[in-house]
């Protein structure tokens, strides 16, 4: 069977999806032998363009300028020109059979429509859950990143689940990233004086809880980094900028995120809903403790690593969880290990070669 990526993620910003389809794909192309066909087709104007040894590059003068286009229509046609089978990482694919092998990393826009409220926020919620659905009922195998996932998707959609297989993130990327300073000789940020938050600055984020904490705990500091996505940004930045003892940083380059992360009190992921939470496991790789919101997928994937909040209240005391947490976790340097090995992407490009192969 031949197999053609969907390049989309090459064309796109690296957040968490575009990065776990970069992984990979790399490391899948290591796994090849002579008997497997994938290929990948280069668009013009991808902004990642990526060397492979045995997966088939495919180069292209077609850009990549209307996503919607391209998934539905322009990759429809590739996989036919090819005789291929797509593989999408995104979240998207061709609508109908020829979908073929496609990730639903999360259902968030079905399960919380109460956090898209604009216009724009509407239509992204009601094109995502149309590529939801037709994932579900259409591809040859549907692909996620947790049980969580994979139970909710079967539930929602009322498919089996032996028809969803888990190929859960990773975290390598962040072992070739040397860390540097956000700022030399910033007070705020001096090491062990502040708790650290990564994210997109979605609402999904729940950026409201630290900032209803940071309000009630004034002693206590907010280091806070992300990129705001346009319509899709908590209402609660412009309260977080009047608070004294919280400092947004704005994006924030992988080399400072690991910086931040090693020399935070801890790193505090108050999420309501994730269908697995890439950043408590890089701050894990670097020895960080993590404070994660105990809601979806992220019980499932940090066990007894993390010290758990709720997400709905904010009525606590991270010095003394986080002192709770250590005098009784004392395993917590092997507990650690065990996790960074469990989610890998290189077991991850293993269990995708092996679906693959199995088709």
């Amino acid at each position: 069977m031949t197999f053609l990526i969907n390049p989309n993620f090459l064309c796109r910003s690296l957040t968490g999806i575009e990065r776990f389809a970069f992984e990979v794909c790399a490391r899948l192309d290591t796994l090849l032998t002579n008997d497997d066909d994938i290929r990948i087709v280069l668009p013009e104007n991808a902004k990642t363009k990526p060397s492979y040894k045995n997966i088939k590059i495919i180069p292209s003068e077609k850009l990549l300028k209307s996503f919607p286009i391209w998934d539905m229509i322009e990759f429809k046609k590739l996989c036919k020109r090819y005789g291929a089978t797509g593989i999408n990482f995104s979240n998207t694919s061709p609508l109908g059979k020829s979908c073929g092998i496609s990730f639903i990393h999360d259902i968030y826009a079905k399960e919380f429509p109460q956090d898209f409220t604009s216009t724009k926020e509407k239509l992204v919620r009601l094109y995502s859950m149309m590529h939801y659905r037709n994932i579900a009922k259409n591809a040859i195998k549907v692909l996620t990143v947790s049980e969580f996932s994979k139970k909710q998707i079967s539930r929602i959609y009322k498919i089996t689940e032996d028809r969803i297989e888990v190929i859960p993130n990773g975290w390598e990327h962040f072992k070739s990233v040397e860390p540097s300073p956000f700022e030399e000789n910033d007070a705020f940020i001096a090491p062990g004086t502040y708790y650290f938050t990564l994210g997109s600055l979605q609402k999904r984020k729940n950026l409201g809880w630290i900032l209803e904490y940071a309000k009630n705990h004034p002693q206590e500091k907010f280091a806070i980094s992300g990129k705001a996505v346009s319509g899709f940004v908590s209402g609660d930045i412009q309260h977080l900028n009047e608070l004294p003892n919280v400092r947004l940083l704005g994006y924030v380059s992988d080399s400072q995120v690991k910086y931040l992360m090693q020399n935070c009190r801890a790193f505090v992921f108050p999420s309501y809903y994730e269908g697995f939470g890439i950043p408590p496991l890089e701050a894990l790789s670097v020895g960080a403790k993590i404070v994660v919101g105990n809601a979806a997928s992220l019980p499932e994937i940090y066990k007894d690593c993390a010290v758990f909040i709720n997400p709905y209240d904010s009525d606590c005391n991270l010095s003394a969880l986080l002192a709770t947490f250590e005098k009784n976790t004392p395993n917590f340097a092997q507990n650690t290990r065990n996790i960074l090995e469990a989610y890998s992407y290189d077991k991850a490009a293993q269990k995708l070669h092996a679906l693959l192969k199995s088709l």
